[in-house]
């Protein structure tokens, strides 16, 4: 499992980053507090909002090609 922190900015960030992410097999969530959502829900992660530090949690060893498309997002 790998962690990494992300925000973003703009609505459009989040629809570029969940076309991303669900390229993917392997399972993410993302979480603000006590508040988990699925990383490839775009109405979830609009739930968690814009401009706040979100952990994304990956469950895979192999995403280092992941980390680097999305490293534009990271908090």
């Amino acid at each position: 499992m790998n962690d990494m922190k992300v925000t973003f900015k703009h609505p459009d960030e989040i629809l570029e980053f969940v076309n991303t992410v669900s390229k993917y097999d392997f399972d993410m969530d993302m979480r603000r507090g006590r508040v988990v959502v699925d990383a490839k829900s775009l109405l979830g992660i609009i739930h968690l909002g814009l401009n706040n530090e979100i952990e994304l949690q990956m469950y895979s060893d192999d995403c280092q090609e992941l980390c680097e498309k999305i490293s534009k997002y990271t908090a």
